[in-house]
Order: structure tokens, then C-alpha cells, then sequence
């Protein structure tokens, strides 16, 4: 009863987003702060046919559509969102990205007192996928544009593309990296364990996509000795990485897992030599992405083989844990695994790699969220 009268005054939090909620670790970590500062706080997405179950310490909606994908799919969650909002009690709606803002901003101007936070996870209309479809694009971007001054607190994942926004809207935008909490290191499960005779290298991510450099970083296989390449993830092009691994032979070098809870997938992340982030600079949002697999590989210990990109760069430059490639030709990126494995840098790196995760955790990142929520209790 006690714990009943006191949820009554906790002040409500709906965070949006448009994924399924089982892989975003980001998301997951900002609720979780949210909760430890006393907001009652519920998460909503949607629900796919093969989404994971959830376990969390907030409230989770996840919403099943009739449309997955496309114009329809984005209509679609964008209505059953306003109403979802509108027809539940919340003090403080959290966008997050450009696909859920024009919900989330209706809400926020229809219900008076319900304040709006705007979290910015890319430089949404210089995706690859909106790049090639201008009238797409110019639609997200005309709500971008009506809507982005009108905000008051905004967050984004790196100083770059803070910088985008800044100079494009006039705004101050804060930054929050996507960073992984303190991990504690367990030992890995026996049915974790690979041949101790293979190397293992990791590309791990919820979104391997086009202009990832994971088609290369399979061709590079058939250059690289007693390895084996651990894809673990979804994305738009694993079917075409596994019908390449066909083609080329390599079944017995490049293996698939499906995504996977975070616990579980650091456990095989720490059992890597090396962790590849490959995104190529093709587009505006790939030039300055951070991605999360590369903390995440930082926090497990395992040394980062990247694309020289600049956000990326400057992290590896910074705290020495890795090697950066030069160019995108599979031939090049093999003989950069090659060197690592002849020079040990799972050893070789291990003090700067933990100095790194002692500096890059959440524990540290999520100070700059609480200076800003802080105003909303």
C-alpha cells in the first residue's frame, strides 16, 4: 500500500522510440537512469514476430503493427503513439529520433504541463537510407525543421554531430555517448568457448547494414590464417553475408549468431582477439557515427580494428586500443588481423584498453543526463 501512494506521486515518464526495445542498449540505459532518479517511467515501441522477451525495472508497451516497415509502418506507429500518449498520464515525453518527434511534439502541445525532451541517437536525414530518396528525406526533414527550434532540451551521441545541429538550428545541444556500463567481467560459460586453436573476431551490431564494411571484412577471411569471424546481429545485408560466405567458401571461417540479450553478448565479445567497427565514409551519418560496439568492445577488453573516422579515431588515437584501417580493400583489412594476432594485442593492450573502460562507462556519461532531468523531478 505504502509503495502504491508513493507511485502516485512519482512523475510520469513515456520514452518513445520505434524499435522493439529488446537490443537498444542506449534507451535501456537512459530508463534506467530515469527510474534511479525517481521518475515512474514506461517504455514503448512495437512488437515483432521474433522480438525477445523483456525484463526490466520500468514499465515496457510494445505495440503490434499492422505495417513493419515503409511510409505505412511510420503513419501507422506515429498515430497509435499519439494516442497512446494522449490517453495516459505523463509529465515528460522523451523522443527518441526524428520517427517518433512528430508524435511526441502533438502530445506536448496538446497536454498542458507535459514537457518534452528530444534525444537524437543520428544525423537522422543523412542516412544512407534517406540519402538515395530525396522526397522522403525532404518530408523528415520539413518536420525536423517546424519542429527542432521549438525544443528546449536536446541530447545527441557525439560532439560532431552536435555541431551538425548546433550550426544548422542555433541550438544547444547536449552530448551523451553511447557508452556501456562497468562491466563485470564473467568467466565464459563452457558452451561459449571456441576451438582454442582459432583466433576470434567479432563484428556485432543491431543494425549491419550497407556501407558497413561487413561484405569486406568476409572476402578479408580468405586472407587471414586460423580465424574465425563471429558475426553476432541483424541487419539489411546478413542475407547477402551469408550467401557471400557460400560463395566463397568460407563456412568454416565466418560464422552468424542471431541477436542476443547484452549479457550474453558480451560474454562471446570478451572472448574476442579483436572488434570490428568498418562503417564506411559514405554519407554524412556513417562519417560521424560512434557506434556502441565499439565501447562495448573497449569495455570487454577485446582491441578495436576501425575505419578511420573521426569521432571513431579520436577515441582509438586517445587511449591506444586498437589499429585503424587505411582503406576499405579486404586484402588490407586482412593483413591489419594479421598483425594483431602476431603481435598479441588482446595482451599487448590490456592496460589501455582497461584504462578506456574505467573513463568510457555509462556511470560517468549518465551525469550529464541528470543535470538536465534533474529540473523535471
Amino acid at each position: 500500500m505504502l509503495f502504491n501512494i508513493i507511485n502516485v506521486h512519482l512523475k510520469k515518464v513515456i520514452v518513445a522510440v520505434t524499435n522493439d526495445l529488446s537490443t537498444d542498449q542506449r534507451v535501456d540505459k537512459v530508463c534506467n537512469t530515469l527510474t534511479s532518479m525517481g521518475f515512474s517511467v514506461t517504455l514503448t515501441g512495437r512488437l515483432l514476430a521474433k522480438s525477445l522477451p523483456l525484463q526490466r525495472a520500468y514499465s515496457t508497451h510494445r505495440m503490434k503493427l499492422l505495417f513493419v516497415k515503409g511510409p505505412l509502418f511510420y503513419a501507422e506507429y506515429n498515430i497509435r503513439l499519439l494516442i497512446f500518449l494522449l490517453f495516459n498520464k505523463v509529465d515528460l515525453i522523451v523522443s527518441n529520433d526524428l520517427d517518433t518527434l512528430l508524435a511526441c511534439f502533438i502530445a506536448h502541445r496538446i497536454k498542458k504541463n507535459t514537457e518534452i525532451v528530444y534525444d537524437s541517437h543520428e544525423y537522422f536525414t543523412g542516412t544512407p537510407e534517406l540519402i538515395d530518396r530525396p522526397v522522403v528525406r525532404s518530408i523528415w526533414k520539413r518536420i525536423e525543421k517546424y519542429i527542432f527550434p521549438k525544443l528546449t532540451d536536446i541530447f545527441t551521441v557525439n560532439d560532431s554531430i552536435a555541431n551538425l545541429y548546433s550550426n544548422e538550428y542555433k541550438k544547444t545541444i547536449k552530448v551523451v555517448r553511447n557508452v556501456p556500463p562497468k562491466l563485470i567481467q564473467e568467466k565464459p560459460t563452457p558452451d561459449l568457448v571456441f576451438d582454442s586453436s582459432k583466433h576470434l573476431v567479432i563484428l556485432q551490431g543491431a543494425g549491419i547494414n550497407i556501407q558497413r564494411g561487413a561484405e569486406e571484412a568476409i572476402i578479408a577471411m580468405q586472407f587471414v590464417n586460423n580465424a574465425i569471424l563471429l558475426i553476432i546481429g541483424g541487419g539489411d545485408v546478413i542475407d547477402l553475408l551469408k550467401q557471400m560466405v557460400k560463395e566463397f567458401d568460407l563456412e568454416e571461417k565466418v560464422m552468424f549468431m542471431d541477436r542476443m540479450p547484452y549479457h550474453e553478448l558480451m560474454k562471446y565479445t570478451a572472448l574476442a582477439e579483436i572488434g570490428l567497427t568498418l562503417d564506411k565514409d559514405t554519407n554524412i551519418n556513417y562519417r560521424y557515427s560512434l557506434p556502441n560496439k565499439l565501447f562495448d568492445y573497449i569495455n570487454a577488453g577485446t582491441p578495436v580494428l576501425s575505419s578511420n573516422l573521426p569521432e571513431i579515431s579520436k577515441i582509438i588515437e586517445k587511449y591506444k586500443v586498437g589499429m585503424l584501417i587505411e582503406s576499405h580493400d579486404p586484402e588490407h583489412i586482412a593483413s591489419c588481423i594479421n598483425t594483431m594476432i602476431s603481435l598479441n594485442y588482446k595482451v599487448k593492450l590490456q592496460e589501455n584498453l582497461r584504462l578506456a573502460a574505467d573513463d568510457l562507462n555509462w556511470e560517468n556519461e549518465e551525469k550529464i543526463l541528470k543535470q538536465v532531468y534533474s529540473k523535471y523531478v
